[in-house]
Parts: structure tokens; C-alpha cells; sequence
């Protein structure tokens, strides 16, 4: 299943979705900012409440396509933490270049949310 949002515009953020054996893997691209926090929001955690609860959300957010996050990224991916361990499942972030790795760095996301190199080696963690 592939669903996409976002504009197409440039510094705008897009949002691809698939799934690989039963985990969803979010393809992002653009930047992630205070202006499309809420595009952001939608499709990771309003994903989660149409899903039956007899399987665990298991989720992989994919950043090798944003150029820039700032702290309205950082609000989100802690709220789509939180909504998945509620449910028992997890979340995986995957492929972050090294300016948006610093700013999960910075603030220890990467201490609680795992990050990868790449989605293959999220999806096999």
C-alpha cells in the first residue's frame, strides 16, 4: 500500500507510505518545520487509530529525504513514540542525514527512539 501527501512545492514536507511485512515504513521528504507539523501529526498518529489492537504498531520513519528538522519534529515523533509504546509496538527512525541526526542528538531522541543507517537495517533491528 503506497499513500503520499504533501506538496510539491520546495522546503515542503511529502509523505510516502507503505508497508513491509506488517510495518508501516513513512517516507518523508522536505523539511520538517512548524508549518507542516500537522501534516506530520496526521499521517503518523492518525494512522494508529483506525488500526485493530491485536497487532502492535510497528512503525519506521524514513529521513534520508529531509534537509531540516526543527524542534515541531522533534514534538511529533515524541508523540508517536508515546502513541505506539502505548500500544505495545515501536518506532524506528532511519536514514537521518547528519544535520538532522544532531538536532535528535541534541536533545536525546536518539537514546530513546532508535536510529539506523538505513530503513533495511530499521526493519531487521
Amino acid at each position: 500500500m503506497t499513500d503520499t501527501r504533501g506538496a510539491a512545492r520546495s522546503g515542503q514536507l511529502s509523505v510516502g507510505r507503505t508497508a513491509v511485512d506488517g510495518i508501516r515504513v513513512f517516507t518523508l521528504r522536505g523539511e520538517i518545520d512548524h508549518t507542516v507539523k500537522d501534516v506530520l501529526s496526521e499521517a503518523l498518529l492518525c494512522d494508529l487509530l483506525g488500526d485493530d489492537d491485536a497487532v502492535p504498531p510497528r512503525m519506521v520513519v524514513d529521513l534520508s529525504g529531509v534537509t531540516f528538522m526543527d524542534s515541531s519534529g522533534i514534538n511529533v515523533f515524541v508523540a508517536a513514540y508515546q502513541a505506539v509504546g502505548e500500544s505495545q509496538g515501536w518506532l524506528r527512525i532511519a536514514g537521518a542525514h547528519n544535520s538532522v541526526l544532531r538536532v535528535l542528538q541534541v536533545v536525546g531522541l536518539d537514546e530513546v527512539i532508535p536510529c539506523h543507517p538505513t530503513v533495511e537495517q530499521a526493519l531487521t533491528a
